[in-house]
């Protein structure tokens, strides 16, 4: 039996979805098909209250199997690059905080994996990008898409139309990843982040993160009454009677929602 190529492994409430690929974490159709798998698995556990991506070895992910893509056939394309993309969505849709922890590459299929997350913590020799038009096609997995919305269509259009890689720098400097750090220091600095967001109320971050996801392309009345759907349901729960009476006692920022 040959091991594993996606693995979540958990501790304290932080779910690590390792990519294990060598040298590389190039996605095939296994990784892929094993992402959705533990995407699901870390949705569904209790257990698991922020998410970390991260890939084995020097390098987060380099990009689909280039020798998986030149004997696959149009026909069987078609059913590939849905598979791509249902196995982003599904790390996209974990309805908790994720974070992508990205050292070495991070290009094609491994940018888009960590364009799926909410948070980018990279270091400081990373090197991104989507290279597909260099192969003369275009991302699959959602890359144009989520590009887009996150660094504004300028931006996204040349990184796109050139193909070319950038250093973690000027990802920092175009809203491409949120932190730079030294490379030793990546995973180390997401599991703090991590840490500083899996004690929060749980169903509130839920309903944060949904809000925004889901009213991003809609009109803003249309967001609005999802946020005003959102508020009213946290509003009778737990965690908002102990968030209120913490800040009644202690000021804010000082609540205690471990376990909740």
């Amino acid at each position: 039996m040959t091991d594993p190529l996606v693995t979540l492994e958990v501790t304290d409430g932080l779910g690590l979805l390792l990519l294990n690929r060598p040298p590389v974490n190039a996605l095939n159709e296994q990784l892929r098909d094993q992402l959705v798998d533990r995407s699901l698995e870390a949705q569904t556990r209790d257990d698991v209250r922020v998410v970390i991506v991260a890939g084995a070895g020097k390098h987060f992910a380099a990009g689909a199997d280039i020798t998986e893509l030149e004997t696959t056939s149009l026909a069987d394309m078609a059913a590939t690059v849905h598979r791509l993309q249902s196995s982003l969505g599904a790390l996209a849709h974990i309805e908790k905080p994720t974070i992508a922890a990205i050292t070495g590459y991070a290009l094609g299929g491994g940018l888009e994996i960590a364009l799926a997350c909410d948070f980018r913590i990279v270091a400081d020799t990373a090197k991104l990008g989507l290279p597909e038009i260099q192969l003369g096609v275009i991302p699959g997995g959602g890359g144009t898409q989520r590009l887009a919305r996150l660094v504004g269509p300028a931006i996204a259009k040349n990184l796109l139309y050139t193909g070319r890689q950038v250093g973690a720098e000027e990802a920092a400097r175009i809203g491409l990843v949120d932190e730079v750090v030294p490379a030793d220091r990546t995973l180390d600095r997401a599991k703090e982040f991590a840490a500083s967001l899996s004690g929060g109320p749980a169903l509130a971050l839920r309903a944060a993160k949904l809000t925004v996801d889901e009213g991003l392309d809609q009109p803003l009345e249309t967001g609005l009454a999802l946020e005003r759907s959102h508020f009213l349901a946290l509003f009778g729960t737990e965690d908002r009677t102990i968030g209120m009476q913490s800040f009644r006692e202690n000021g804010p920022g000082k609540a205690n929602f471990v376990g909740r």
